[in-house]
């Protein structure tokens, strides 16, 4: 089955585009959007130095990466596209300041949404041409697929995007693969909570790893996930951090998430296995 007739199953609501089901915005979506406040636990933070046998007989079913940035190496440029899209003047190309442009331009006209999008996914393409595989992904892939643990992937980046990232680097596909055409996207829970719903998985059995504290690690802690934040560059202060950003695990490379993996008591899920078997 593939992604849009599981989305069907699930149900939700859909446009239909050129004969394509397109998810406008999933069931989990749907419960998310009518939460006021999430309830996050106090969170402390796991690292390579104080992990031990605290987490060991913690199950883990699954894991769902982030792509740009964490399966692969960064080269897409957001200065660029902050520029191209919100113009010189915007306070975030001023100052230059991080933002979150697809929340940015949800408010615009239709007409104004559609020249952005263009931009975006040109700027995206571009970047295809530099694309490399991310150092310790094709080993955690082997590691995860050893185990029979399904792993997933949810990004911002554009579905064409994912498809030549599937095509390029002789990995099995990650199952469900979502990427901005799923709404609403990170951080809202929604895009994990579908793919948990889809393996018949329970979110706080499933690890959500990414680069970003306030896309991925929210998202991820929403939903009431593990997370693991891969911090190559030491950008995060955890203890700065507001609490919904702070990750279960913190992490220098890639490379490093196997050890956090083999800390868990992974569990083979056969409800999981067909779709990605098929990849």
């Amino acid at each position: 089955m593939d992604f849009y007739a599981e989305s069907i199953v699930l149900g939700g609501v859909y446009e239909v585009c050129s004969g394509e089901v397109r998810v406008m915005q999933s069931t989990a979506g749907l419960m998310w959007s009518n939460l006021t406040k999430a309830v996050l636990p106090t969170r402390r933070l796991v690292t390579m130095a104080t992990m031990g046998n605290s987490q060991s007989k913690r199950p883990l079913k699954g894991v769902v990466f982030d792509m740009d940035g964490t399966l692969t190496v960064p080269c897409i440029d957001f200065r660029l596209m902050y520029r191209k899209v919100l113009g010189d003047d915007h306070p975030s190309v001023v100052n230059n300041s991080p933002v979150d442009i697809l929340h940015e331009i949800s408010s615009w006209s239709s007409e104004k949404q559609v020249q952005a999008y263009a931009i975006i996914t040109e700027i995206e393409k571009d970047a295809h041409e530099k694309l490399q595989v991310m150092p310790g992904a094709k080993e955690v892939c082997t590691f995860l697929d050893s185990h029979h643990i399904p792993r997933g992937l949810i990004t911002r980046n554009v579905k064409d995007s994912v498809d030549f990232f599937h095509s390029q680097f002789g990995l099995s596909k990650f199952s469900p693969a979502l990427s901005r055409e799923f709404t609403p996207c990170k951080p809202s829970p929604a895009p994990l909570l579908h793919i948990c719903d889809i393996w018949g998985i329970s979110p706080s059995e499933v690890m959500m790893v990414g680069d970003s504290a306030p896309d991925d690690i929210v998202c991820g802690n929403r939903a009431g996930a593990l997370t693991c934040l891969l911090d190559e560059e030491e950008r995060y202060h955890i203890n700065e951090l507001p609490e919904e950003q702070r990750p279960t695990h913190k992490i220098q490379s890639l490379l490093e998430l196997n050890s956090v993996l083999e800390s868990y008591n992974l569990q083979l899920v056969d409800a999981a296995l067909p779709s990605q078997r098929q990849n």
